[in-house]
């Protein structure tokens, strides 16, 4: 079974409705902590798994978003959950696409943060394939010098350190193992740019103003074909907008969730 971050929970009496909060390559649920904090409080049922082989979570050899799909439903089934609010950012979003692929009855919503519909072009595969001989050869360090340039608006660098610290850190206690094993899945992904039309629940697609791997253009590509559904991009924030904005992100979402009840 995966492990995760929850608040109220079916342990603690909660059911049927969660939200699942599927984190970003290569960092943790943990990337999450400033979302559960406020939800949990304002007491919603919240779930942040961590993909396989991430902090006690079980390794699973070659495995797919296909695969981690199925593992979710058996997350939920075993927190008492019948639906849940799928939030998922980057990597997450990819997994977000998949679980409604396979699961659309018991997908309340989706929040698609930071994320892309179309599967890799060649050039991207192939630099893809150099990121993991490089992380074969210096580990977990060698991810964080690749990815983290990338997470965060420019002046968060100078004026936040502690926040790229964060990032670093969460990524530096991943082995070199899992962290490929993860960009191999995504590497794998199939294409859901066909399937956007067909989306029947609510959406609300989230994305950083300043955010360098998916874009603004990116996002807007994915609103305008997902019919009814709604975006927010999100000032001063790049590729990881839940941390870095943690105030507007979670504004944002408990907005989409009051119309999501309401629909």
């Amino acid at each position: 079974m995966l492990t995760s971050l929850d608040a109220n929970t079916a342990y603690h009496g909660a059911a049927q409705h969660a939200i699942l909060f599927l984190h970003a390559f290569p960092l943790s649920a943990e990337m999450w902590q400033p979302q559960i904090e406020v939800l949990g409080a304002a007491g919603y049922t919240v779930i942040a798994p961590n993909s396989f082989g991430i902090d006690g979570s079980p390794e699973k050899e070659g495995w797919t978003f296909t695969d981690y799909a199925h593992e979710l439903a058996k997350l939920l089934d075993s927190r008492r959950v019948e639906k849940a609010t799928i939030v998922g950012l980057s990597m997450g979003g990819y997994q977000a696409f998949e679980f409604y692929r396979l699961y659309p009855e018991r997908t309340a919503s989706l929040v698609l943060c930071d994320t892309r519909a179309e599967a890799d072009a060649p050039a991207a595969r192939a630099s893809r394939e150099e990121f993991i001989r490089a992380v074969e050869e210096n580990g977990a360090k060698e991810a964080a010098s690749r990815m983290i340039p990338n997470y965060f608006a420019a002046k968060t660098y100078s004026e936040r350190p502690e926040l790229v610290a964060k990032a670093f850190s969460i990524i530096n206690k991943q082995s070199a193992s899992v962290i490929n094993g993860a960009m191999r899945a995504i590497m794998l992904r199939a294409d859901a740019t066909s399937r956007l039309a067909s989306i029947g629940c609510p959406v609300l697609v989230l994305n950083g103003v300043e955010d360098k791997l998916t874009t603004k253009e990116t996002a807007e590509s994915i609103h305008t074909h997902i019919p009814g559904s709604k975006i927010r991009l999100l000032a001063e924030a790049g590729h990881i907008s839940n941390m870095e904005q943690p105030e507007s992100f979670n504004r944002a979402l408990l907005e989409h969730f009051t119309e999501a009840r309401q629909s």
